[in-house]
């Protein structure tokens, strides 16, 4: 991988927060939340959409790794009060689930 690769990951990295769910329902009524399955790398994911690989992105999505966010995961993150990390790739806001506990 490239420095420029590695910065850019970096800063990904960087703007990488844990969020609530309620705070995300207007951005998942726009359409734009996506959900990562937590075997993959965050951050990977996210470096994947801003550099437009779609071969990899469409891979993962069709071994659904990679989605928008369902209504009925939304349902049930309402009724859990998940926390989610999250990242924005505009215009999308990519999102994984926190298996630990809330911050």
């Amino acid at each position: 991988m490239n420095e420029m690769s590695e910065i850019e990951k970096a800063k990904l990295n960087l703007e990488t927060a844990q969020v609530a769910w309620t705070e995300l329902q207007r951005f998942f009524a726009q359409g734009s939340v996506i959900w990562a399955d937590e075997s993959l790398d965050l951050i990977e994911v996210a470096f994947c959409i801003a550099q437009d690989d779609s071969d990899t992105i469409q891979a993962w999505m069709k071994k659904k790794r990679v989605a928008p966010v369902t209504d009925e995961q939304a349902k049930r993150w309402l009724a859990e009060d998940v926390w989610l990390w999250s990242v924005v790739v505009r215009p999308l806001i990519l999102v994984q689930h926190i298996t630990e506990s809330k911050p």
